[in-house]
């Protein structure tokens, strides 16, 4: 669908979709600004407005539901209708049976031109919800960016992702929205790719999958499975992008803190930690990459339980190939300056890994010349 101008619907009021078109213009290639937020509604919709839900359990979202079966039972109501009739129901953030339903009992046509309305028009953000979940069920190929762009704000990712998910072209959205969104919104659309990725996902999920924040846990695995990982690291030539988010991931591994899948679970962890453990240091020293070898020779040093089906002398071998790599000259000039920068990394490596490792960089510095 062709975007329009910015404009005001609804008298006075900004529609959500013009808001996100503004914010995504101004900022082309990366997540909105707080995911939109403040959002042109807001004074209609106050802090801890709509968190509750009314409705429980299975028949969560049967009241917006009964509302669209009285609305598609008009044959003459028109979309614009619907622009204040949910502001005060229950309406699902996330892909919902009921709704689903009311728009299989309606005539497509009316469904999707409904959907279409109500996500370009409306001002307030359940109706827009809803607009987005009847789009979820059928829509044409211009409608893309129409959903894509609505997804960027917080709180419409898991809808996007839903309506895009497994639809001609739909990747290419999700790919694109992967980039350009954060928090929860990041987890569905990733969780979404991971799925069952062609080869062009599983590349840009091996480079830019994790997003940075603590929800990567509840990812890092399903991207390390999804993408062939242990594969990716051990059969082909990695790049210096590939490498250094394959130590990102197995380090979220080591504790996922219950979110998500941990190393002891993952079959491939040997392989892939002895592989990264080589690859890595083909690379030059940064203190991010010394931060992560020294985390990973930890977990491997005291992960004995988790790794007992490991083939005998595994784990030593690793251990003792990132030991290596640490003490060596480059690395360490690396890491000692970066602790005299105070850099917290490498201050909470010295507390926590120098009573047990030994590493160069926690040694009395060599003696200088004094003549």
């Amino acid at each position: 669908m062709s975007e329009t101008p910015e404009r005001e619907a609804l008298g006075s009021r900004i529609a959500l979709f013009d808001h996100a078109l503004r914010l995504r213009r101004a900022n082309p290639g990366s997540p909105l600004p707080d995911g939109g937020c403040p959002f042109p509604d807001d004074e209609r919709h106050p802090a801890g407005r709509g968190m509750t839900m009314p409705e429980h359990g299975p028949r969560a979202g049967a009241a917006a539901a009964a509302v669209l079966d009285t609305h598609f039972a008009r044959p003459t109501a028109d979309p614009s209708e619907l622009a204040e009739a949910f502001h005060d129901v229950y309406v699902p953030i996330h892909h919902n049976v009921h709704i689903e339903a009311a728009a299989g009992r309606a005539d497509p046509v009316r469904v999707r031109r409904t959907g279409r309305w109500l996500v370009r028009n409306a001002s307030d953000r359940c109706a827009v919800r809803i607009g987005l979940a009847l789009l979820a069920t059928s829509f044409k190929r211009k409608d893309m960016s129409l959903i894509r762009t609505i997804g960027l704000l917080d709180n419409f990712g898991a809808l996007a992702t839903h309506a895009l998910d497994r639809r001609l072209g739909g990747s290419a959205a999700q790919l694109w929205l992967a980039a350009r969104v954060t928090g929860w919104d990041r987890v569905y659309v990733i969780e979404s790719l991971c799925r069952s990725p062609s080869a062009a996902e599983r590349s840009w999920l091996l480079r830019h999958g994790l997003g940075g924040d603590y929800l990567d846990r509840y990812i890092a695995g399903k991207i390390a499975t999804a993408t062939y990982l242990h594969t990716a690291l051990t059969e082909s030539d990695p790049d210096d992008e590939l490498i250094d988010h394959t130590g990102s991931v197995l380090l979220l591994m080591t504790d996922s803190k219950g979110m998500g899948q941990t190393l002891g679970s993952y079959p491939p962890a040997g392989a892939v930690l002895e592989a990264y453990a080589e690859q890595v240091g083909r690379l030059a020293p940064t203190v991010e990459r010394y931060y992560l070898a020294a985390m990973l020779a930890s977990y491997v040093d005291q992960a004995e339980s988790e790794h007992a089906n490991w083939v005998i002398g595994r784990r030593e071998r690793i251990r003792d190939a990132f030991l290596s790599l640490l003490n060596r000259p480059d690395w360490t000039d690396v890491a000692r300056a970066a602790l005299t920068d105070g850099d917290r990394r490498i201050a909470f490596l010295a507390e926590e890994l120098a009573p047990r490792f030994p590493l160069q960089v926690f040694a009395d510095p060599p003696a200088t010349d004094a003549r």
